[in-house]
């Protein structure tokens, strides 16, 4: 899989085009929603690649190393 940083700057701060999760971040998506996708397929285009990217990241757990790339306007709410 190719990394490009930029692709982690999308994942901290896009939100999720469609779905039981539109609106949400994508990197605050549940693992169990990317999962599903891992399972049934991802969806083709440029949100795939990012959540096939975020599957990854969460799988082995790097949540936290994309935090500081959330612009201060999608930071997490207590």
């Amino acid at each position: 899989m190719d990394l490009d940083p930029q692709q982690l700057v999308k994942i901290a701060n896009l939100r999720m085009p469609f779905g039981k999760y539109k609106d949400r971040v994508l990197l605050d998506l549940p693992e169990p929603y990317l999962v599903w996708f891992a399972r049934k397929g991802f969806p083709e285009g440029e949100i795939g690649k990012l959540l096939r990217v975020l599957y990854e990241v969460k799988l082995n757990g790097l949540e936290d190393v994309l935090e500081p790339l959330r612009k201060p306007d999608q930071r997490r709410r207590p």
